[in-house]
């Protein structure tokens, strides 16, 4: 579902039902595993940099490089024979340095080693637009996202904060939920309770109903 609802932002499907619309002069980066097969695999990182920032230094190129584990002559070596894993960050470096206003990240970390995460943290957190990102990487979402949405059986909930403040609003619903779901079963109880109250109630003055036809018909 998450996949789907970002991949639909992002303009790879169509809605199924209604329509998806974006603001006017959005320009939107998308990063998924598809983007790794669009690299040039006979040019080096550094190409792919400088085809993207051409007015940038070639050593902050470099640097930036270096953030993403791509260390001395690797920068300048053909890509064809790198990891997935290793196409993966170039493609995620390359995007990073895409001048757009709305990122939108699938699964971001998941070729990542710790030092390219915190590069990652560090420029998401200093990038000004907007950031869509899904992952299942906690410490990352902690350290990059301001505002969180869960989707949970077909429905959609903003929490307007970071993590920690999304974990204490899920432990004060799961508060509220079980306040409401110990006072509906107390309501349920004292419910069956009255019923039974009355069942009994009825039954005595049939009692006494039948006994007072019995002494009518005894006196008569």
């Amino acid at each position: 579902g998450k996949s789907t609802l970002i991949k639909t932002i992002a303009g790879e499907l169509e809605p199924l039902t209604g329509i998806a619309t974006l603001g006017k002069g959005l320009s939107i980066g998308y990063f998924a595993q598809h983007q790794v097969e669009m690299l040039r695999h006979d040019e080096s990182p550094l190409w792919h940099l400088a085809k993207i920032a051409p007015t940038v230094r070639e050593q902050e190129l470099r640097n930036f490089l270096g953030g993403f584990n791509f260390p001395g002559t690797m920068v300048t070596s053909s890509i064809r024979p790198f990891s997935g894993g290793e196409k993966a960050r170039l493609a995620l470096a390359k995007m990073l340095l895409t001048p757009v206003n709305f990122l939108i990240l699938d699964e971001p970390t998941n070729h990542l080693d710790i030092p390219a995460k915190e590069m990652l943290e560090a420029a998401l957190r200093e990038y000004e637009g907007t950031v869509a990102v899904i992952s299942h990487d906690r410490y990352f979402i902690s350290q990059v996202a301001n505002k969180i949405v869960e989707i949970h059986d077909g429905d959609l909930h903003v929490y307007a904060g970071d993590y920690a403040y999304y974990q204490q609003k899920k432990e004060e619903e799961g508060r509220e939920a079980k306040h409401k779901a110990e006072i509906a079963a107390k309501s349920a109880k004292d419910a069956i309770k009255k019923e039974k109250e009355k069942e009994k109630e009825k039954e005595k003055q049939a009692e006494k109903r039948q006994e007072k036809q019995q002494q009518r018909a005894k006196a008569k």
